[in-house]
């Protein structure tokens, strides 16, 4: 059946019947292909094409794809077109990645500076400058997790509205792969992070930064960000749709108390769901201008708490503490040797054992050589155990220092 979608409907797996462009329009050489890969995708969007057709009978239909409606268990279990595990991924070592990483943050960072620039102007976003650093990201976090996450935790006060759209997408990409959504699924919901927040730049600096509590007025007027994020991105026809829900339903919540729509339960979309997880934890583990960030340990059995009183799925709470781990990359702890040590890497099999980098000793008060401890291993990282998590504030340690070394 060849059917008409717009180009945000496109995704990996659909076939493409014909292109509403003149060949010489377009990039490819062929009016009819199969859509393999998100440069496919990217090339269309960035084209002068508006209208796609697509054959039914030869590929994906716009509802063959994971159900929104649907619980994460069932999405979890499902096969979806192209998805990539684990297991297959080029991964590259912590070292390897650290540098590319940390070039795609400083990257995206300078696009969602300039797009919420624009915003604050009331201006269109420029959807296609966010398309090639999402990509990067997604490439990045599929080579090595870890690096990527690891240099989310690295913050700066006075940009939090921009790194925290930064994280928001990388965690969001991450929790994704985690599901094992398929990549362009994972893209969406990439683009759906990074600009999930754009609405923030047209509520007043002083209501945005107010260092004590909201008056109820000024509450409603922060509550409207969303509806002004999804305006603006309304008005650009390339944002898909799965990043369209993750930009209007972040502050959702499952027992129906969450804004703009509160809706409650099915209405609120498995991406929805996902982008409430992640921007509370990321919000809440963020040094801001009225409250220093929270470990990210404590944060998380919070979630936990407050999925239990019904604001967040429960399950997906779950899959994201697998995700991130326990003591995620880039947290200090105190280990049962008196010693500091830097968690360098999270392996999903034994959240409460990562791999850490020793750097400090309690004891002596002095900086030590660097070494790495595997708290897996029965020999080496049998003789030592974890004891707390602490802030580096506490120690005056630049953690940046040891996941780029």
């Amino acid at each position: 059946m060849i059917k008409q979608v717009k180009i945000g409907e496109l995704r990996i797996g659909m076939y493409v019947h014909k292109l509403e462009a003149s060949w010489i329009d377009h990039p490819f050489l062929r009016n009819q292909f199969k859509i393999k890969q998100i440069s496919d995708i990217s090339k269309i969007r960035k084209s002068a094409i508006k209208v796609v057709y697509i054959d039914t009978d030869k590929g994906l239909d716009i509802e063959q794809q994971p159900a929104v409606e649907q619980s994460a268990a069932t999405v979890q279990a499902e096969t979806v077109a192209d998805r990539k595990t684990n297991s297959s991924d080029p991964q590259n070592s912590l070292q390897e990645e650290i540098v590319k990483a940390n070039q795609v943050r400083l990257e995206a960072g300078r696009v969602i500076t300039d797009i919420m620039a624009d915003a604050r102007l009331g201006k269109q976003i420029e959807t296609e400058r966010v398309t090639p650093v999402v990509e990067d990201m997604l490439a990045s976090i599929f080579r090595n997790q870890d690096a990527f996450l690891g240099l989310t935790r690295i913050r700066q006060m006075d940009q939090y509205t921009f790194e925290h759209s930064v994280s928001v997408s990388a965690l969001m990409i991450a929790f994704a792969k985690k599901l094992q959504l398929d990549q362009s699924t994972i893209w969406e919901l990439g683009v759906g992070g990074i600009l999930h927040d754009v609405g923030k730049l047209q509520v007043p600096e002083k209501i945005l930064n107010k260092p004590g509590r909201l008056t109820d007025q000024e509450f409603d007027v922060m509550r409207g960000h969303v509806g002004f994020g999804y305006k603006l991105i309304d008005e650009a026809e390339s944002i898909p749709k799965r990043a369209q829900q993750v930009i209007l339903q972040h502050h959702e919540r499952l027992n129906g108390t969450g804004y703009p729509g509160r809706l409650s339960g099915e209405e609120i979309s498995l991406y929805g769901k996902m982008a409430a997880i992640v921007d509370v934890y990321d919000a809440i583990t963020s040094d801001r201008v009225y409250h220093k960030g929270k470990l990210p340990s404590l944060v998380l059995r919070q979630l936990v708490e407050w999925s239990d009183e019904g604001d967040f799925d429960a399950e997906l709470v779950q899959r994201f503490i697998q995700c991130v781990g326990i003591y995620p990359v880039g947290s200090l702890v105190v280990l049962e040797s008196q010693r500091l040590a830097v968690v360098v890497a999270s392996p999903q099999k034994a959240l409460l054992n990562p791999v850490l980098k020793v750097i400090y000793d309690l004891r002596k008060q002095r900086l030590i050589p660097p070494e790495v401890l595997d708290l897996t291993d029965p020999v080496a990282g049998g003789r030592d155990r974890i004891v707390k998590p602490v802030t580096p504030d506490e120690y005056s340690i630049n953690i940046e220092d040891y996941l780029s070394h």
